[in-house]
């Protein structure tokens, strides 16, 4: 069936009004530059496609395939090609038509990638933008918090390699860099077993530190702006050494990544070992859970189930979010530029959680009447006690990424906001949530 385009595709405007056309740079002797449009063609299209009735596979709607041909702008030929029933809640699976183009770079410039938690939300978007920048990748996961589908388009590259395997455990292989993204990162999921967090946090470390001792990797740790815990400095600073409740309920985590940091320079100043430490702030975007409790995507499916928006607390204290672009462009910059002190990655825009529901609120609203879907009563936001140990405030102070790296955030909360929505509107129509 041929693809139709239609006129108005989707533009992203970063903060100084720009459009958005690529994302990452060239810097640090590393070339980290894609398309916006065929990243999106990989994330932003619902995974199952199409949608139809089981009788009428061959007739699959036309004006569906033009809705998606404004997220993937003219990639079809990329996609998979797989389609949902709703009429009997079932997928019909197939493998890509074709694999997205990567670059063909020579053997001295690509470079063997692991990354631990690849098939999780921040993994899989580094999976995707490295694959595409041309490197041989290979994800570890033991499928915990993380899910095949978010790099299965990746599945028979010659390129790829996905291994089941938890961190805790060896393993053994020959790499260059070492991205160690894996641990359940929202509060639900870490604290289902706070011993296994722990475990995760510190086994896994010294495992994937003891590989890049033995291969001469580089190694990147993805740590956490909880290990400032609840601060008492504002915004947080890499040189402040936090306010973390060592025996809380949120303790397995914060401390967790705190003694992974503890280990990681142990091994650089005793080993040599070649490490950069990320400390990552909120971030959101596609492919998030759904279900793992953060404040973003807890709003957004409220709001679009038609469902009051929860906000726990008086809705005063605040959160700062960066979309997730941004935070990859920053975890390839700190992997490779000379910066071996801790860097926070982060958007210092800073909102109260209550202002963050009413902007939610707004883009779902906007997105439905582009849709032409009305919601039959306007969602209400409603407010609950706070949990134990939630910081009040939470904010980067950026300084070091932006002198060391040259590195700052360009995608608004706003535009992130729409391309989450859209995700998830997706998401819900083919029952993926």
């Amino acid at each position: 069936m041929s693809q139709v385009l239609p006129a108005e595709l989707i533009k992203t405007l970063d903060k100084n009004g720009q459009e958005i056309k690529t994302v990452g740079f060239q810097r640090f002797g590393f070339d980290s530059e894609v398309p916006i449009d065929i990243l999106r063609s990989l994330y932003l299209r619902s995974h199952y496609v199409l949608s139809a009735p089981v009788e009428q596979v061959e007739e699959l709607d036309a004006k569906e395939i033009v809705d998606h041909a404004r997220f993937t702008q003219g990639l079809n030929a990329y996609q998979s090609k797989s389609i949902y029933h709703p009429d009997t809640n079932t997928i019909s699976y197939t493998t890509l038509s074709r694999f997205p183009p990567v670059k063909l770079l020579p053997p001295s410039e690509r470079k063997r990638i692991l990354v631990t938690g690849g098939a999780g939300f921040v993994g899989s978007h580094l999976v995707d933008r490295l694959m595409l920048l041309g490197h041989d990748v290979t994800v570890l996961d033991n499928f915990f918090t993380g899910s095949k589908t978010t790099v299965s388009h990746w599945v028979g590259h010659p390129n790829f390699e996905m291994v089941r395997h938890d961190v805790v455990e060896p393993f053994m292989i020959e790499c260059d860099q070492i991205y160690h993204l894996a641990c359940p990162a929202s509060p639900p999921h870490y604290q289902f077993n706070a011993v296994k967090t722990v475990k995760t946090s510190f086994m896994g470390t010294l495992n994937m530190l003891g590989l890049a001792k033995r291969t001469k990797a580089r190694f990147l740790i993805s740590s956490t702006s909880e290990v400032y815990g609840d601060p008492e400095v504002h915004p947080q600073h890499e040189d402040y050494w936090g306010h973390v409740n060592p025996i809380g309920p949120r303790a397995c985590y914060d401390e967790g990544k705190r003694v992974a940091e503890t280990l990681t320079y142990g091994f650089h100043r005793q080993d040599g070992v070649d490490v950069r430490v990320a400390r990552i702030f909120n971030t959101y975007g596609p492919r998030m859970n759904p279900h793992d409790g953060r404040v973003v995507s807890n709003f957004i499916v409220q709001a679009l189930r038609g469902e009051d928006l929860t906000v726990y607390g008086d809705g005063k204290q605040t959160r700062s979010f960066q979309y997730i672009h941004d935070l990859i462009d920053g975890l390839i910059a700190l992997m490779n530029s000379d910066e071996t002190r801790p860097v926070n990655i982060g958007n210092g825009d800073e909102f109260t959680i209550g202002e963050f529901a009413e902007l939610v609120r707004e883009i779902v609203e906007k997105v439905q009447t582009e849709d032409g879907v009305l919601p039959t009563k306007r969602v209400q936001i409603v407010y609950k006690p706070m949990p134990t140990d939630d910081p009040q405030r939470r904010r980067p102070d950026t300084t070091r990424a932006k002198e060391s790296l040259g590195w700052q955030p360009r995608w608004t909360v706003r535009m992130g906001l729409e391309e989450m929505v859209r995700y998830y509107k997706a998401k819900m129509a083919e029952g993926g949530i």
